[in-house]
């Protein structure tokens, strides 16, 4: 967009210094000054091209910078996001090893109950019998019996006391082994949740550092855009500039349109008596001049009409304020209409270009003829309607060889606010 306005000043810049000023005939040392002038200011608008086009080269390498740097952050984003969840892991795994580790102290805590309750009560085997005297004989408890009636209740108290002994002995002996087991296996998730605390503190140092590394990142993405910003901000000033002015320039253009705008009222009426002398006139391949104000500018098909379209060259929607004629380089073309000649000479995107100032019943029009491979006329030089001016080319930026004609209501304006559609006029 600054490229395409910047050219856009270059045509005002270009276009005034390469007028005439004054009627026809004007002074040979005039025409050098203003030469020199025009080569001065080519130069100028080389050097200023130039300068722009480094700084887009910049912009563009420190866009590349940025980019990379967004892909930086977002990788360690992707790190962040795992370690994140790696210490969401390790969390649970220390959670649930707690867990265990509550449940395991509870089921100790029951064990070494019970094994209390019963040490009790072996010591109270224990004491009854060392009361009795040392070790009851359960032979002689046996022996002792009245009869077979009483030998077998005997047997069967001594039985039951036996058993009750030894299921006592053997639970108490699976108790302290489970207890030994449990107390083993405490120790060993202590441990378990000793390394997952560790691995915890590296992970989230691991965290902490890649947080740092970003926040560097995003300092060094906040200074490479500033850098951006500032390097836009420059080329937005050198914009503005031109543009101040483009706009004392086409004031100037505008004031020495209307003196051309003069000349063609006062001609107006021999150009009427002319008109139909050279619209009988067809040598070579010049358009038949049409009855009317207005005629043909050359032959050729119409390849392009006037209003919004894509851009062949910067593919962007751009208006074309024109109507393109599409012809072999060469082609003559001619007046479409009475006039004098406002400007003469190259301008930018228009390649070879002649602008003829038209007076038509008290309106002044502007006719535009761009892309030519040859000029025939000068500025101020007063031209009848259907008179060859020129031959059609592909200067400029063009795409192929053709005439690209434009009509402005008033005078000619590098915005363009006042060209309209040329079918408004011509008949093609």
């Amino acid at each position: 967009m600054i490229k395409r306005r910047w050219i856009l000043a270059s045509f005002a810049i270009v276009f005034l210094l390469t007028t005439v000023v004054g009627e026809t005939g004007v002074l040979a040392s005039t025409l050098s000054d203003l030469k020199k002038e025009q080569k001065q200011t080519e130069q100028k608008k080389r050097n200023i091209k130039a300068n722009m086009d480094q700084k887009s080269n910049e912009i563009k390498t420190n866009e590349n910078r940025i980019e990379k740097i967004l892909g930086q952050i977002s990788a360690l984003n992707k790190e962040i996001e795992e370690t994140n969840a790696n210490i969401n892991r390790v969390i649970d795994k220390i959670n649930k090893t707690n867990e265990e580790i509550t449940e395991l102290k509870a089921s100790i805590a029951d064990l070494e109950k019970k094994i209390a309750e019963r040490d009790v009560v072996l010591r109270e085997r224990v004491r009854a019998m060392q009361v009795k005297g040392g070790n009851v004989s359960y032979i002689d408890v046996l022996l002792g019996a009245n009869s077979f009636a009483d030998f077998i209740d005997r047997f069967s108290a001594v039985s039951t006391l036996m058993d009750a002994d030894r299921d006592i002995m053997r639970k108490q002996q699976e108790d302290i082994e489970q207890l030994e087991t449990e107390k083993a296996l405490v120790e060993k998730k202590l441990a378990e949740l000793e390394e997952s605390k560790e691995k915890l503190d590296r992970l989230k140092e691991s965290l902490l550092s890649k947080k740092k590394e970003k926040s560097g990142l995003v300092d060094e993405l906040e200074a490479e855009q500033e850098k951006l910003k500032v390097e836009k901000d420059e080329l937005e000033e050198e914009y503005h500039e031109t543009i101040e002015v483009e706009a004392a320039l086409e004031e100037k253009v505008i004031a020495e349109q209307k003196r051309m705008a003069e000349l063609a009222r006062q001609e107006e009426e021999r150009k009427r008596k002319a008109r139909e002398a050279a619209a009988a006139a067809n040598p070579g391949n010049l358009p038949k001049v049409s009855n009317g104000f207005w005629t043909r500018p050359a032959n050729g098909r119409l390849s392009s009409h006037f209003g919004w379209r894509t851009h062949p060259i910067f593919k962007t929607k751009r208006q074309h304020r024109g109507t393109d004629i599409a012809a072999p380089i060469g082609t003559p073309v001619v007046a479409a209409a009475d006039g004098v000649v406002s400007y003469a000479g190259q301008m930018g995107g228009y390649g070879n270009v002649i602008m003829i100032t038209h007076s038509s019943d008290g309106q002044i029009l502007t006719s535009v003829y761009g892309h030519l491979s040859k000029i025939g006329v000068s500025t101020g030089q007063v031209v009848d309607k259907g008179t060859r001016i020129a031959a059609s080319g592909n200067t400029g930026n063009s795409t192929g060889p053709h005439l690209h004609f434009e009509i402005h209501i008033g005078n000619w304006t590098a915005s363009g606010p006042s060209a309209v559609n040329p079918l408004r006029y011509v008949s093609f």
